[in-house]
């Protein structure tokens, strides 16, 4: 929309007030009030916005690694620009307009730390070979009959499911939680993040949820506002989410899995299809399978971004141990899907879990199927069995955060897919995340230790 349509769609729609912000490398949505005078202003010329948002961690602690920001740069303000294409109106919030922005440096170049960036220069990489990268998300999530108050009273355990016991695709339990459900479609379907289904997942209070297809980019919008939305809309009900990979050591994870195709660039052939194919693949989509196969332990830092990521990667909890692929085989760290019909044909990036930032996996798993595409790789075979099982070929992915930071750090292809600057910013964060995980005494140490040694 132009200014003058914006403020026309503000008026009769009797917008008092705006909330713009963006996210930062942990997947958090930053952001702040303005008035509409404000808005309408920043929307022709950006705004500044502290850039302490990427010289912290999750839980707002200062890097002491930081080179884009930092005590030595004086946190100056970066330049945001606000993305008239991503302005929703969430009916809960009826007289407020929010809307995401990108992040730039004084020099007028994109920020080396903005996610939403670092999707863009992937998506562009495709525009330019002719490519409409196309993508969806879908999240496992775990939903309790808690409030931040007693998330912190309780220091986050034992806390009260939704529903108990073990209800995967329950048509009881939605049920007996349909107003809640119900919030939940409809609110999306207004917020213009339409979902495919909404099911209960195999565990005590825990669902699935599949967004619909589309631009990468939208489809990354979509899926980082349907976890930030998603806690609003839960917290209405006197209920908490969490996105966690595994909250609990006793329960499945939450995965996290992302969908991508590539199409021409009018959007109407899907270029991953070969009907003369007996797997229905393109030479095309084989190469673009091979560069992710080829990436995925490199990567795996922007996949699995946390310590707790790591919990999930053990037999036995549908996460892949190795960097594999397969034909509509689950265990496999890539899981093609070939039908039914041409416009089906896609992969599915099944290492991730529901704690990433939708900007970069797909950033990072869509620039590796690319590399795969310039480099003009051919993929290993496909795994038909239990991709995790004993004697199975491919690479193993890295089992620690301090092992993939390494690994992503030291990776030339990991710098050719995401750019030196973003990369090296990346790696420090996550030595801190590490370096902050060494510092802290867990209750397992408690209970394992501190009356027997």
């Amino acid at each position: 929309m132009q200014l003058d349509e914006i403020r026309k769609t503000f008026a009769a729609r009797g917008i008092k007030k705006a909330k713009i912000g963006g996210f930062d490398v942990d997947g958090v949505l930053r952001g702040k009030y303005v008035s509409l005078d404000k808005f309408y202003s920043v929307l022709e010329k950006g705004f500044g916005f502290c850039d302490v948002i990427f010289g912290w961690d999750i839980t707002d602690q200062l890097y002491d690694n930081a080179q884009v920001t930092g005590w030595h740069s004086g946190y100056p303000d970066a330049n945001a620009r606000i993305d008239p294409s991503t302005i929703r109106f969430y009916r809960h919030e009826p007289d407020t307009a929010h809307a995401l922005a990108d992040f730039y440096t004084d020099d007028d170049n994109a920020h080396p730390a903005c996610p939403r960036n670092v999707l863009r220069r992937v998506e562009a990489r495709a525009e330019a070979a002719g490519y409409r990268a196309m993508a969806s998300c879908e999240f496992e999530f775990w939903v309790f009959e808690e409030n931040p108050a007693s998330l912190h009273e309780k220091r986050f355990a034992d806390l009260t499911p939704i529903s108990p016991g073990m209800f995967g695709y329950s048509w009881v339990r939605q049920a007996q939680n349909a107003d809640f459900l119900n919030d939940v479609i409809d609110t999306f379907s207004d917020y213009r993040i339409p979902l495919e289904a909404v099911h209960t997942e195999t565990g005590p209070g825990v669902y699935e949820a599949a967004l619909t297809y589309s631009d990468a980019l939208e489809a990354a919008d979509r899926a980082a506002l349907f976890k930030t939305t998603m806690k609003q809309i839960a917290h209405r009900h006197g209920l908490a989410v969490t996105f966690m990979a595994k909250f609990s050591s006793d329960l499945p994870g939450s995965s996290g899995h992302m969908h991508q195709s590539l199409w021409d660039s009018t959007g109407e052939t899907n270029l991953f299809s070969d009907a003369k194919d007996p797997d229905g693949l393109s030479a095309l989509a084989r190469s673009y399978i091979a560069g992710q196969v080829a990436l995925a332990p490199a990567l795996t830092a922007i996949y699995a971004p946390f310590i707790n990521s790591y919990k999930r990667y053990v037999p036995g909890l549908w996460a892949p141990l190795t960097a594999s692929w397969g034909i509509d085989n689950r265990t496999s760290a890539i899981r093609v899907i070939n039908g039914p019909g041409a416009s089906a044909v896609r992969a599915e990036y099944r290492q991730t879990a529901a704690d990433i930032n939708p900007y970069l996996a797909l950033a990072a798993s869509i620039g590796a199927g690319l590399y795969g595409i310039d480099h003009g790789l051919t993929p290993p075979p496909p795994v038909s069995g239990d991709a995790t099982a004993d004697g199975v070929t491919g690479e193993a992915l890295p089992t620690t955060l301090s092992a993939a930071a390494r690994m992503f750090s030291e990776s030339e292809g990991a710098r050719e897919v995401l750019g030196e600057a973003f990369v090296d910013h990346y790696a420090r964060t996550r030595d801190w995340e590490c370096r902050e995980h060494q510092k802290a005494v867990t209750d397992w140490e408690l209970a394992r230790y501190f009356e027997a040694v």
